[in-house]
């Protein structure tokens, strides 16, 4: 079936550092993202990666602070968080696309990741 579980969130002051990690099972995943969820917010886009690392894509929040990468060997894949913000408070959540799956642009869009993981808080006190 394959499992995605992420983990590396915690509590922060903001313009601190986190590393947060998905690690995958079970299945082979091309594309890769991680997406947020603010209490009482729909779940946003943050971050993607493709299969090969080649496309890199961010929102515009986070862009210039968070770094997406993945190592296929390990079947892992980070986001790398930096000069965290108090809005960069959420349940961060790991979804990734069954590379089986024809090859999707729409990296953004939750429907077309095929499985999720359980997300990890991270908290940003200003």
């Amino acid at each position: 079936q394959g499992q995605l579980v992420e983990s590396g969130g915690g509590l922060v002051q903001a313009g601190a550092s986190l590393r947060l990690s998905c690690a995958a099972s079970g299945r082979t995943f091309g594309t890769m993202a991680w997406f947020r969820q603010a209490e009482g917010k729909e779940r946003e886009f943050v971050a993607a990666i493709s299969a090969g690392s080649g496309g890199k894509w961010y929102s515009d929040s986070v862009k210039g602070r968070f770094t997406i990468s993945r190592d296929n060997a390990e079947n892992t894949m980070w986001l790398q968080m930096n000069y965290l913000k108090p809005e960069d408070t959420a349940v961060y959540s790991c979804a990734g696309r069954l590379l089986s799956r024809p090859y999707s642009p729409s990296y953004s869009v939750e429907a077309i990741y095929d499985k999720w993981g359980q997300g990890t808080q991270v908290t940003v006190s200003s």
